[in-house]
């Protein structure tokens, strides 16, 4: 057996509910059920955050996202970045004699070139670098060049591009990642399609999303036909999942009016969005197919996390990790062929806006068991503190639609922040109660107290290894 090509598609916001296979018939996606009834389908799989930047970190590192230093989307802070003393997924393809390149979102150091696509292990690069794009004014960095708008939708630029790559490299082994810009805000979706979920009785703000997905599943047939016509799709193996889950709001200056700033579509009977810890923010689908190498048509229960693709996708390829730094690593590649684990590790995950903070929407998960430090509601110290964060979103707007204008981050302080005191945590037995609906705790003191231990020793030491980083 040959080593395959990767393909690994990563949507933006995208949860279990958003897919035709599980939304019961809500969206149209038939590229991808398509693509999950020819592959594994795995029902257990987390993302590395509840945000993209450190999620997505997480995947292109192996490691959790709080050691590599990429702990919030704040692009124009430097805080998606992960550090320069970390290799990447994209590295180690790249040493393994592999054409890497990247199409789509980056979101993992925006503006210095240090952090650049091209200087992270990626031979290409077509995409934009923030956290976010215009659907119709946007910006295209292609290997460090900038190219505007010509009006076309963002979603089949990036599918075109894909196809792009594929058809010139179909002679060598690759490793493409296309990590689409949908469904993530603003919201924007051509109006034929949008209308088709209107006159379905879906409100406004869910039609644009659900039409912006059905463009990205039109986009996944495309890059299925290149692999066809490049005569190489049985050799591929084809990934797509999430980087965390549904958004269920969205910034003022990110909808259409008439549209809700919060949203509340179908998540799967899962607790909790984008950005909580609760499963549906981190919980999300991933379907991957290769002919040649993988079972067909088949569902998977095992428990994999973000942080385990990068060996996964060494040991199928015979690839080596090229970094220096320990991976946060379970080797799942006989999981992916029917074999079931000696046990489930333990998974950690924490995530709020600026400077992590332990003892707020942090969790981990053994066995079935779940762990769970409620977010807090934490406000800003001072009138002065919250104007940095409005000041950050007016950057953020700026620097979407003119990168050309930041060449250097901004050297902010982290707003200060009143933290109430901690909660108490929760612990669900996720075997019988995946919606997260029962609270244990109580019934469970010694469990939940050890788990907590647990997560506190692991908070403290990628913290320490965060904070050791020198840029």
């Amino acid at each position: 057996m040959t080593r395959p090509n990767i393909v690994l598609m990563v949507a933006d916001d995208m949860g279990y509910g958003d897919f035709g296979l599980y939304s019961e018939g809500r969206v149209h996606t038939p590229a991808l059920d398509e693509l999950a009834s020819q592959g594994i389908r795995l029902t257990q799989h987390y993302a590395g955050s509840a945000v993209c930047s450190p999620s997505r970190a997480a995947l292109l590192t192996g490691r959790y996202p709080i050691r590599t230093g990429a702990v919030t989307p704040q692009e124009v802070l430097g805080n998606d970045r992960i550090a320069l003393e970390e290799a990447t997924i994209g590295d180690s393809f790249k040493a393994a004699g592999y054409a890497t390149g990247m199409v789509g979102k980056w979101h993992n150091g925006a503006i210095d070139p240090r952090f650049h696509p091209n200087a992270r292990g990626f031979d290409e690069f077509a995409g934009f670098r923030g956290g976010w794009a215009d659907y119709y004014r946007w910006n295209l960095d292609r290997n460090g060049a900038l190219e505007k708008s010509d009006g076309r939708y963002l979603t089949d630029v990036l599918a075109d591009e894909a196809s792009s790559f594929i058809s010139r490299h179909r002679t060598e082994p690759f490793f493409l990642m296309i990590t689409w810009n949908a469904p993530h805000s603003p919201l924007q979706a051509p109006e034929d399609v949008t209308k088709k979920y209107v006159d379905a009785g879906f409100e406004l703000g869910t039609a644009i999303i659900y039409a912006m997905i059905e463009v990205m599943d039109r986009g996944i047939t495309r890059v299925r036909e290149a692999l066809k016509t490049a005569g190489v799709e049985d050799d591929t193996l084809l990934m797509f999942t999430s980087d965390n889950g549904p958004a269920f709001s969205h910034r003022p200056d990110q909808i259409p009016e008439g549209v809700s700033p919060a949203e509340s579509r179908f998540n799967n009977g899962f607790a909790g969005a984008k950005g909580s810890v609760y499963e549906g923010g981190i919980r999300v689908p991933m379907i991957a197919r290769w002919a040649n190498g993988l079972p067909q048509n088949v569902e998977i229960t095992d428990q994999i996390c973000f942080t385990d693709w990068l060996p996964t996708l060494l040991s199928m390829t015979g690839a080596s990790h090229v970094g220096e730094k320990p991976i946060d690593r379970h080797d799942v590649s006989a999981v992916l062929k029917g074999e079931s684990p000696d046990e489930q590790p333990r998974r950690f995950w924490q995530w709020n806006m600026d400077t992590p903070i332990g003892t707020t929407n942090a969790a981990m998960r053994h066995g079935d068991w779940k762990l769970v430090r409620p977010a807090l509601d934490i406000a800003f110290a001072s009138d002065a503190d919250k104007k940095l964060a409005t000041d950050y979103v007016e950057m953020d707007i700026e620097y979407k639609y003119h990168p050309e204008n930041f060449t250097e981050v901004f050297d902010w302080p982290d707003p200060k922040k009143i933290v109430p005191e901690h909660a108490a945590p929760e612990l669900y037995d996720l075997s019988v109660d995946v919606g997260e609906t029962n609270n244990v705790a109580a019934e469970n003191p010694e469990l939940a107290s050890k788990m907590l231990a647990e997560l506190e020793t692991w908070f403290e030491e990628v913290e320490s290894e965060r904070q050791a980083i020198v840029e």
